[in-house]
């Protein structure tokens, strides 16, 4: 009997150091508010949208510790909307990430699944859209992805430790297309410094068919017959063989003042000419566009933060006509009610000029939101963030 005693006490033991070497953690975000569009189309427009600055998500993140410094670690993050229930990112149930890996202190973290680009990791977090104003911040279709529009599938991912405040990763995406390596795939490396007050990143990537294997990631919308791409501002181009990424950010805090900036060239590569769903303009060749973007945040108090950007997007002609430019302004401000839940107020305005992807006179585009039937359109967002 004192045996079974012994068997039993021993193996509780056991039972409670590995669940004190792993865990488990449940998480989200639920961001809801109003929207007020200007010119949606030629009317005006209000409405409750669900996670504009942060993604309304709840998802499962956890680790494993391995030994030597070696973990497993895992994420499932879903995406929904708070004003119907539904499922985010097109019906998928994970569709935000879900991944699974071995991070090593020493060596870094290798990941495989569906996961973030190279240039949210690098790039990202120095863009307005991603940390003050929420996505109708970003450049008109998020051509750049700063905003975290898009997700990649089938991602090997390397991420390396901190080496005195540089680090560095890329990713690979497999096209997953019989007989064709190269098609669909997606491929992309990225790297950040930091040192004191200043921060800095680059990142490059590389999309093989995008309307499909970027944009259309969803469950009801993967194929190649349907343009994947909803702005007037990028949805001409669902023809393009490549899309190519470039871009660049920094940040310096001096004080209660930050100061970032960024910069993307985006280009939408050996477009078809031939006129159909894909390519509603008949665009040809190459259409190159560049982000520049300039931001100043100022922490009035440890609560409450406001920040401002100026933004401005040009492209290259399109069949011999200008291309489309946009200039917009944003401002948010943002204030904390507990260490969980915060209120936010954001503000944009745009003006385009131009010819847009659809080959049709340029219109004011904000992120996301329904185009203006003018140049020009303004949005504001009030709302209210709680993480658990």
């Amino acid at each position: 009997m004192k045996k079974v005693v012994w068997v039993l006490s021993a193996l509780g033991a056991v039972s409670g150091i590995a669940n004190a070497q792993s865990s488990v953690t449940l998480y989200g975000i639920i961001d809801e508010g109003l929207i007020f569009n200007s010119n949606a189309n030629g009317s005006r427009q209000y409405y409750l949208a669900s996670g504009v600055l942060s993604g309304s998500r709840f998802g499962f993140r956890g680790a494993e510790d391995l030994g030597g410094g070696l973990r497993a670690v895992f994420t499932l993050e879903n995406g929904f909307d708070v004003n119907s229930g539904k499922l985010g990112q097109g019906g998928l149930m994970f569709g935000r990430q879900a991944y699974v890996g071995l991070s090593s202190d020493r060596l870094g973290t290798l990941t495989l699944g569906r996961q973030f680009d190279s240039t949210v990791d690098y790039v990202g977090p120095f863009g307005f859209a991603g940390t003050y104003g929420g996505y109708i911040t970003a450049s008109p279709g998020d051509m750049d992805n700063f905003a975290i529009g898009n997700r990649v599938n089938n991602v090997v991912k390397y991420a390396s430790p901190n080496i005195g405040g540089l680090t560095f990763g890329g990713m690979y995406s497999l096209g997953g297309i019989a007989g064709d390596f190269s098609r669909s795939q997606v491929w992309g490396v990225g790297a950040g410094y930091a040192y004191g007050p200043f921060k800095l990143g680059a990142s490059y990537m590389n999309i093989r068919n995008p309307n499909v294997s970027f944009y259309g990631t969803s469950v009801s919308g993967a194929t190649a017959g349907t343009n994947n791409m909803s702005s007037v501002a990028t949805r001409g181009f669902a023809s393009a063989q490549t899309q190519q990424v470039a871009a660049a950010g920094a940040s310096y805090t001096i004080g209660q003042f930050t100061l970032s900036g960024t910069y993307s060239n985006v280009q939408f590569k050996d477009l078809s000419g031939a006129v159909g769903v894909l390519n509603p303009g008949a665009v040809r060749g190459t259409v190159t566009f560049n982000n520049y973007a300039a931001a100043l945040k100022y922490q009035w108090t440890p609560a409450f933060f406001t920040a401002a950007q100026f933004e401005r997007t040009t492209g290259s002609s399109i069949n011999g006509k200008s291309g489309a430019a946009y200039n917009q302004l944003d401002f948010s401000a943002d204030y904390l009610l507990s260490v969980r839940t915060d209120v936010y107020f954001t503000a944009v305005y745009q003006r385009a000029s131009g010819t847009q992807s659809t080959g049709a006179p340029a219109v004011a585009a904000i992120n996301v939101i329904t185009p203006s039937s003018t140049n020009h359109q303004a949005a504001v967002r009030v709302a209210i963030r709680h993480k658990f």
